[in-house]
């Protein structure tokens, strides 16, 4: 039920690229790291992708019944979806992000470092938004098993993010106090992320599109 040899690798590309760039839940995990030390920050990567394991349950039947209810209505998720990551590019693109911690974490035992990680993730709309917006562009309704699909190309994309966040974890102390100190490098990653979301949404409009014809 995997996209096409193509398809995947433009997939895996895109997603590697998005999840090495630092978020919000990047700077949560470092700040766990440096506040409590390696373990902590560990285990809040856990907790954050045990939260996003729920997004992607999320994602693949609610996007399956989309698709059950109406072809069309699904042609138009996946524009809908291809604006949003555009909308999403601009936005990081203009955003001005601060590599600074606001203070010190609390010392809290494991098991709640680990229960606020999936909290964190699972209570934020904008990872359930961008499920909805990026899954579909790589879904292929003639392929059948859309659940199946979604959560294949869900789990693709934890397996990448547990990898990428797991070394930021590791290495935190080291890169906060070089990113803090590189402001260049900040407004590199901005706008390579932006533009990758950008590229992204335009080049998966112009498919669809191109594919009704």
């Amino acid at each position: 039920m995997l996209p096409n040899h193509s398809q995947l690798l433009l997939f895996v590309s895109a997603a590697a690229l998005l999840i090495v760039i630092p978020g919000p839940t990047v700077l949560y995990i470092i700040g766990r790291s440096i506040g409590q030390g390696r373990s902590a920050g560990l285990v809040s990567v856990l907790g954050i992708h045990v939260g996003t394991l729920i997004h992607v349950a999320a994602a693949a039947v609610g996007l399956s019944a989309v698709l059950m209810s109406s072809a069309l209505a699904f042609s138009a998720v996946k524009y809908l979806g291809a604006a949003y990551l555009i909308y999403l590019g601009v936005q990081k693109i203009r955003s001005r992000e601060s590599f600074e911690f606001t203070g010190p974490v609390a010392l809290v035992s494991l098991r709640r470092v680990f229960g606020q990680g999936v909290v964190v993730n699972v209570l934020n709309p904008k990872t359930a938004l961008f499920f909805f917006a990026f899954l579909p562009q790589f879904v292929d309704p003639g392929r059948g098993h859309i659940p199946l699909q979604i959560i294949i190309l869900g789990l693709l994309m934890i397996a990448i993010g547990l990898t990428s966040d797991t070394v930021w974890a590791i290495s935190a102390g080291t890169v906060a106090q070089l990113l803090r100190r590189n402001q260049r490098w900040m407004n590199t990653q901005r706008y390579l992320s932006g533009g990758i979301l950008i590229s992204l949404g335009l080049a998966t409009a112009f498919a669809g599109s191109s594919s009704k014809k």
